[in-house]
């Protein structure tokens, strides 16, 4: 795809990704854009901004698709290979700033990695 369209719907959604700065689940993101626009153009334009390496997306505990923002990724260049947590107490899901190495497997070609941390963040710990 390449260039994304400013159009209203994407505007919105680049801007809640810019300024909430953490993960959000897609179930949250349609019920918070709902008065705005429907699921399928949400669905859609997440589609796209991945694609495009503006967001990235992984699976939380429950199965439920997560979003968040890329950093230093671009069509051609995804480089989201990094492990998310997920608090088991208030569900805050935040990618952790930690280099995983990926195994390279005779004969197979890793496309994408999907690695899942569950505790309890630092709020809830105590």
């Amino acid at each position: 795809m390449g260039i994304v369209r400013k159009t209203k719907g994407v505007t919105t959604i680049l801007k809640f990704f810019n300024q909430k700065g953490e993960a959000t689940s897609v179930v949250h993101l349609i019920d918070l854009l709902k008065d705005k626009m429907n699921k399928t153009t949400v669905y859609r334009i997440l589609d796209r901004l991945e694609h495009d390496g503006i967001i990235h997306s992984f699976n939380g505990k429950d199965g439920l698709k997560w979003y968040a923002k890329s950093i230093g990724c671009s069509a051609d260049q995804h480089l989201d290979e990094h492990p998310h947590f997920q608090c088991t107490k208030c569900d805050k899901v935040e990618c952790l700033p930690v280099e995983v190495k990926i195994p390279t497997i005779k004969n197979h070609k890793i496309d994408s990695t999907n690695i899942l941390l569950l505790g309890k963040c630092e709020a809830c710990s105590d």
